[in-house]
């Protein structure tokens, strides 16, 4: 099949968990003999070869503003792409859904990974989430298929439109990491540190892990590393960085080897994300081997089980505080939950089983086109 990715940043990835599954999933389908192409935003991919891990690379503008930079972006990949003819445009983010019907009057087929419920990010004004809502009605009404990547996202595409949607989630396999020179060059050592991983934006709620930090009573000597960024969200990062706590430690981007080495070496790694499915985060954390602590979210508490622990985020900090301590003063129950959360991630989150589970949805989509039908797969 020749399938194109349409709506991620681009790989090789560089940014966050759309762009991971990209680079993942691509390459795996491209090894399996499938022609793959990722559109790729060409001021944000500095990668010069036109194919990275068997995946065709088309790098094109976009309009880089908050609210601009995907839309046109996928704009330009859906103009390009349809005079390609691709059996099957797989699009990420709901946001992108308004243009599915371009997809469909070229006589495409499309897939959508709707992530998590987008209107409920913080960082969006009214104007924003009004259009993300009715982008969740275009994508059950225009997509061949939705895909959700938590059981929660599928019960909410299901109960609010009554859109079957495939689950398949997100996956978490990482090379075990070789060396320590990150947590050398931060001043870390293994096991040293609690950690947290995100963009810096409200709704990602760093903030309940700096403040349930700052006020704790014991720490054992360890620190609090805050790994990410984020592009429009200056005013909390003030807010989070306004911090005179010296053992909270902001590193901005780390990725590769670097970001494995500092998820690995970890004591445990805090997600406190009050909104989306499935974290990459999360899962890469426990596919890792980490004790973590999560955010009681329906989704969240999907992904840990029993093999995570859970704090009230409605309570946020305060919430957190009791929970984290608890762990801290407990170095044997964290060693424990270190194992059950990677025996959880490797069984239920591997990319080999995420792109087979994708395949079949491709396959099935592009088999729409061949025998011409119209209707909409449910």
């Amino acid at each position: 099949m020749r399938i194109a990715f349409l709506g991620t940043r681009g790989v090789p990835a560089s940014y966050s968990g759309f762009e991971t599954c990209a680079e993942e999933l691509g390459s795996r389908l491209a090894a399996m003999g499938h022609e793959v192409t990722v559109y790729c935003r060409s001021h944000h991919v500095q990668y010069r070869p036109s194919t990275y891990r068997g995946m065709r690379l088309v790098k094109l503008p976009s309009i880089p503003s908050k609210h601009l930079d995907t839309i046109s972006h996928t704009l330009l990949s859906v103009l390009h792409g349809t005079m390609q003819r691709y059996d099957v445009y797989f699009v990420c983010g709901v946001g992108n859904s308004i243009l599915l019907p371009l997809i469909r009057l070229a006589g495409g087929r499309s897939v959508i990974n709707v992530d998590g419920l987008d209107f409920r990010r913080k960082k969006w004004g009214p104007g924003a989430r009004l259009f993300l809502r009715r982008s969740q009605a275009w994508a059950a009404r225009f997509a061949d298929e939705v895909i959700s990547d938590s059981r929660a996202v599928q019960r909410y595409y299901e109960q609010t439109y009554g859109r079957s949607t495939p689950f398949i989630p997100y996956g978490c396999e990482r090379p075990a990491p070789v060396g320590s020179e990150t947590l050398e060059r931060f001043g870390l050592s293994s096991r040293g540190y609690v950690l947290v991983v995100g963009r810096l934006v409200p709704e990602n709620c760093i903030h309940h892990v700096t403040r349930a930090f700052e006020g704790m009573s014991s720490r054992r000597g360890l620190k609090l590393v805050v790994v990410g960024d984020a592009p429009y969200a200056a005013d909390y990062i003030r807010e989070l960085k306004g911090t005179r706590d010296p053992d909270i430690i902001f590193t901005g981007y780390v990725f590769g080897d670097g970001y494995a080495q500092l998820m690995a070496g970890a004591y445990l790694c805090a997600v406190a994300s009050e909104v989306g499915g499935t974290h990459p985060v999360l899962v890469e954390a426990m596919g890792l081997g980490n004790c973590v602590i999560v955010n009681d979210t329906e989704a969240n508490l999907e992904v840990v089980g029993d093999a995570g622990v859970p704090y009230p985020g409605v309570e946020g900090a305060q919430g957190m505080r009791p929970v984290l301590q608890a762990l801290i003063d407990d170095p044997e129950r964290v060693a424990a939950l270190r194992g059950a959360a990677k025996r959880r991630a490797l069984d239920a989150y591997g990319w080999d089983a995420v792109a087979r589970s994708y395949l079949e949805v491709f396959e099935r989509v592009a088999a729409l086109r061949c025998d011409g039908s119209r209707g909409l797969s449910r």
